[in-house]
């Protein structure tokens, strides 16, 4: 593999000096223009036709179905096969899904074809980050690969922002989700392109033959290198519990009716402070102990979503949001940097997609548990419930992981 240049480790930008970070900056902030508009689309689009806050929790688990059934292919693909190209294939194939829902808005079609195509979307979303998470440290110098973490989250929480606040308006002016379907079809052509300009990296290669174990040896390192382990499951159980993404629409509807630019903003909220944390962590040096805040992020992470579950305005809501959002990119890029750092470059494909599993499992199962439990009992009872719980797991992992507030300065 070519070793990229060394770079000024305190340069802020050391990252931007590169024409293929550039371009992969592109495709990053284009994928994560269409993640986060359609979820606001297809969060309002169902929430419109059935009313049910158990519907919004069945889009969590269509989207986790394809991450369970593709997670070891699609990171043993990212390992085996050029990154650029499994990247332009997801794109492809996420491009097929936005098709798919486009076609259901626009024709009035049964909720479950939402479904369908939500299943189809998951499939690109489980092939496209293994390869763009083991792509980013070859293009890169490993002490500005940090460095990069931070300004790829920076990049996607601007996305966060810009992609709900359009969708929102978007719906509000047309009156349908289709738009926001087609935009993220046009943007998955211009993040295809973008992956397939950056220079092809040769992938190193493991000496011994091959074997279908190593279909699992991400699993493996990933068991036994307690540090990504504490990380990783700390992160899962804190947003299986005290995500409230999925609640969103019903928030904005019946509780605090602000409609869909409200709920664009509400969805944006969390962007809006990870924004302004990740361009900090990008400019600031690391923290000298990484593993005491990441464990303090995840802990103020959940008392924020108590506030958010208890509040009745919708300003605090959305300073609750803004709060939880900041202090989740602390632990999103402690998190992603811990993984690359202690990860070797024959597996990152594989050790990438286990670590999007935990990421998935909290997201996707996340939104199913706060739709099935808001069904149950009530979405503000809900919102509070996981964030105490957030908390509870943090105090319960700091006994069972002690290595992950062992972490000291990570990458430089």
């Amino acid at each position: 593999m070519t070793v990229p240049r060394a770079a000024d480790p305190h340069d802020p930008l050391a990252p931007f000096r590169s024409r293929d970070y550039r371009l992969f900056s592109v495709f990053i902030l284009a994928t994560g223009l269409i993640e986060r508009s359609q979820g606001v689309a297809i969060g309002w689009d169902l929430y419109e036709r059935t009313g049910s806050a158990l519907a919004l929790g069945w889009v969590g688990l269509a989207q986790f179905v394809p991450v369970i059934l593709l997670f070891l292919p699609a990171g043993q693909l990212a390992d085996l096969v050029d990154r650029r190209r499994v990247a332009a294939l997801s794109m492809a194939i996420w491009a097929a899904g936005s098709v798919l829902l486009a076609a259901a808005s626009l024709l009035g079609a049964a909720p479950g074809w939402i479904y369908v195509a939500v299943i189809c979307v998951g499939a690109g979303q489980v092939l496209n980050r293994p390869a763009r998470d083991a792509l980013l440290p070859q293009l890169l110098p490993p002490e500005t690969v940090g460095r990069a973490l931070a300004w790829n989250a920076s990049l996607f929480q601007f996305a966060s922002i810009v992609g709900p606040v359009a969708a929102g308006l978007l719906i509000a002016a047309t009156g349908t989700a289709t738009a926001v379907y087609l935009a993220a079809l046009a943007l998955a052509a211009v993040a295809a392109g973008a992956v397939m300009l950056i220079r092809r990296r040769r992938i190193e290669r493991q000496e011994r033959p091959r074997s279908p174990r190593d279909l699992l040896a991400g699993l493996v390192h990933v068991w036994h290198t307690r540090t990504i382990l504490g990380v990783i499951s700390l992160d899962l159980f804190a947003v299986l519990f005290g995500g409230v993404t999925a609640l969103l629409p019903v928030f904005a509807k019946d509780i605090l009716q602000v409609g869909p630019t409200g709920l664009g903003w509400l969805t944006s909220a969390p962007a809006i402070g990870a924004l302004a944390m990740s361009i900090a962590q990008g400019a600031m040096r690391p923290f000298r102990h990484a593993g005491v805040a990441f464990v303090w992020s995840v802990a103020g992470f959940g008392a924020a979503i108590v506030v958010f579950g208890l509040s009745p305005w919708f300003w605090l809501s959305l300073a609750a949001l803004v709060v939880a959002g900041a202090l989740d990119n602390v632990s999103v890029v402690i998190r992603a940097t811990v993984v690359q750092l202690h990860t070797p470059d024959a597996l990152r494909g594989r050790v990438s997609a286990v670590n999007r599993v935990f990421i998935s499992s909290s997201n996707e199962l996340g939104a199913f548990e706060s739709g099935l439990l808001a069904a149950l009992t009530s979405p503000v009872f809900t919102a509070v419930f996981g964030g105490v719980a957030t908390i509870a797991f943090v105090l319960g992992a700091l006994r069972l992981f002690p290595e992950v507030r062992r972490i000291g300065r990570l990458g430089r």
